[in-house]
């Protein structure tokens, strides 16, 4: 009975909110209902979120495998950084993270390994020597182009001579 009761104030105020058209013009009215023929994915919403946020699938990874990702890509995220201090604590930034997973494991038993400190800021130098080589050999045959001046002339200052059209007087 009191079940009944709620069901019909709830739909008395549907019906009442549809005659003041508060559900006219909301988004995807009259559109297909994405993804309906596709086949049922238990997935869907985390999936459907991620594209809405625009978040990387990385996060969906368990912690040894989103560790091992890091360590692959370590190169292209030092190889930016101006000094080797900054490269030596963003590895060590990484190696307290694996560190930490090491003390206590969780997801799936996979090898994951402190980085060489020293390693990868060989590998930084020897990246940074390859670059500043490369950018010296492109830069070095160019020489430096000549910017044309701009001349202002404001409309009521005229240059003696010229006259008013912005001809120059011509010798006869």
């Amino acid at each position: 009975m009191e079940a009944a009761r709620w069901e019909a104030t709830v739909e008395a105020q549907i019906r009442a909110a549809q005659e003041r058209g508060e559900f006219d013009n909301l988004p995807g009215m009259g559109k297909p209902i994405p993804g309906r023929d596709l086949p049922y994915d238990e997935s869907w919403w985390i999936k459907s979120f991620l594209e809405r946020e625009a978040l990387p699938s990385d996060l969906l990874l368990p912690t040894p495998l989103q560790l091992r990702r890091k360590i692959e890509q370590l190169p292209a995220e030092v190889r930016d950084l101006p000094t080797e201090e900054a490269v030596r604590a963003y590895v060590a930034a990484l190696n307290a993270e694996i560190m930490a997973w090491l003390r206590t494991p969780t997801g799936p038993r996979v090898v994951v390994r402190p980085v060489n400190v020293e390693q990868a800021v060989q590998r930084w130098r020897s990246e940074r020597q390859q670059a500043g080589a490369h950018h010296c050999a492109v830069t070095a045959p160019r020489a430096p182009a000549r910017r044309p001046t701009r001349r202002w002339w404001l409309p009521w200052r005229r240059r003696a001579g010229q006259r008013a059209g912005g001809e120059e007087p011509t010798a006869a």
